[in-house]
């Protein structure tokens, strides 16, 4: 099983590095970035998505890294977790210029990339790391709502959606970079992890 994943990731990874459509890819080349696909197991039960890579992500090639990300090993070690232990990932692959937020048509190009990743690891539980992620992934698994809720109304939350190898949960997370400028934030992201604790069973 392991095996077939591997080499389906790795076919997501060959068209993303070779994505030339996508409008962000003369940026990427431009600057000597590297498309970031994701990283860690591929039979996770966890599964956490970020909106974009930021500027050392593309430079690495891989997600989260530096002092938010140093924060983020320290929310997953509190559970318990180590990054190898979930799949980590983010809608978008490719840097936005100034980090902007990706547009609609970016969106729509790298979403099935997305997909196709969920489908490969099939989590029990995605956490969505900041608004951005948390509004794509809710519409993007059915979660039934009449619309996307504010984040600071639902962080920490679960919520059901559906994917097409059947549920899974959802449960939306403040992005850890807010804990660089918050106390406040940081307590609260602290709290709202131990929301993933009952989805760590045993593979």
């Amino acid at each position: 099983m392991s095996d077939g994943r591997k080499q389906q990731m790795d076919a997501i990874e060959s068209a993303l590095v070779g994505l030339a459509d996508s409008p962000l890819y003369s940026y990427r080349q431009e600057h000597q970035y590297h498309a970031v696909v994701g990283e860690g197991s591929l039979n996770a039960q966890v599964m956490l998505i970020g909106e974009a890579p930021g500027e050392r992500e593309a430079k690495t090639g891989r997600p989260f890294v530096g002092a938010s990300g140093r924060f983020l090993d320290e929310l997953l070690a509190s559970i318990g977790l180590k990054r190898e232990d979930i799949y980590i990932t983010n809608v978008v692959k490719d840097r936005p210029p100034e980090n902007r937020d990706p547009t609609p048509e970016e969106i729509a190009l790298y979403a099935p990339f997305l997909a196709q990743q969920i489908e490969i690891i099939q989590p029990m539980v995605i956490a969505t790391l900041g608004r951005f992620a948390m509004s794509f992934v809710m519409e993007f698994l059915h979660v039934p709502l009449q619309k996307v809720p504010k984040i600071s109304d639902v962080h920490g939350q679960v919520f059901q959606g559906k994917a097409g190898y059947g549920p899974v949960a959802v449960v939306p997370l403040f992005h850890p970079a807010v804990a660089l400028y918050s106390v406040q934030r940081r307590d609260t992201l602290f709290a709202d992890v131990e929301t993933l604790r009952p989805y760590l069973q045993a593979e």
